[in-house]
């Protein structure tokens, strides 16, 4: 009973105020990226996008690009295109995750990388993974806001 009186208490403090509801989430679709694999959105939209991993797939093909370099460049034009189906573009993401299978790779993949953002630049975690979908070598995922 101790929690229902706190939360009478913080309910009467800010009696009047407006109702904050949680915000809708829709999906995220682009037939520019490739489809997803498995129970999962390629985006979704719910105070903001967040982008599920998007590894060097051609969406025309399904066939992965070869190298870390043109699998970065890949992953980021595929993100790219799931968060235009929102009405965003690279400039709103504010975070990314980059998984890869060797961090040796790691500055050919930072270069790459760096030439698809510009200041200020998304905060960013990088970490090394057992293995990726499809022997890819790199994946990166978003959150990005308007």
């Amino acid at each position: 009973m101790r929690t229902a009186e706190r939360s009478d208490e913080a309910h009467n403090r800010f009696k009047g105020a407006p109702r904050l509801d949680p915000p809708m989430k829709a999906a995220l679709n682009s037939k520019s990226a490739p489809a997803p694999i498995g129970p999962y959105s390629q985006g979704v939209e719910a105070g903001g996008v967040y982008c599920s991993g998007q590894i060097g797939l051609e969406p025309s093909t399904g066939i992965l690009v070869e190298g870390v370099v043109a699998q970065t460049s890949r992953a980021l034009s595929n993100l790219e295109a799931v968060l235009k189906a929102a009405g965003m573009g690279l400039d709103n993401v504010v975070k990314t995750t980059v998984f890869m299978v060797d961090l040796a790779e790691f500055a050919q993949m930072n270069e790459e990388y760096g030439k698809h953002f510009a200041p200020p630049f998304p905060a960013r975690s990088t970490v090394q993974v057992a293995a990726l979908p499809r022997g890819a070598r790199v994946e990166i995922d978003a959150l990005a806001i308007r």
